[in-house]
């Protein structure tokens, strides 16, 4: 019988090894090399994970927190290595969810889930 956690140390390791990862990590590495680039990246995270933890709580958004993040994404996707580690971040993602699909699979054949 196979080992499913096994398995998924084998995925992390692939996941690590893929050339999707290889390249996030680089375009990661560059932005934190430089320090305007790391704290512009790190405004736009912060201000991506506050605006979510209050979605996730239930409190409103207000206009002017959604125009404040809209400069603070049209700032970063100015900034070209930024840009290059979120279209890296995307192409990751992209990956994970193609590999989430394929191991959800049983369950979906299971409860007769059907594709859309």
């Amino acid at each position: 019988m196979a080992n499913v956690y096994d398995s998924a140390h084998d995925l992390e390791k692939a996941l690590q090894e893929s050339d999707e990862y290889k390249e996030l990590k680089t375009a990661y590495d560059k932005v934190m090399q430089d320090e305007t680039s790391k704290n512009m990246f790190d405004n736009f995270r912060n201000t991506q994970m506050e605006l979510q933890q209050k979605q996730m709580q239930g409190e409103e958004i207000t206009e002017e927190e959604v125009e404040q993040a809209k400069k603070v994404v049209e700032l970063v996707q100015q900034h070209e290595d930024i840009s290059k580690l979120m279209e890296q971040e995307q192409k990751v993602n992209a990956l994970i969810n193609e590999v989430s699909r394929i191991i959800t699979k049983p369950l979906e054949e299971l409860y007769g889930v059907q594709e859309q």
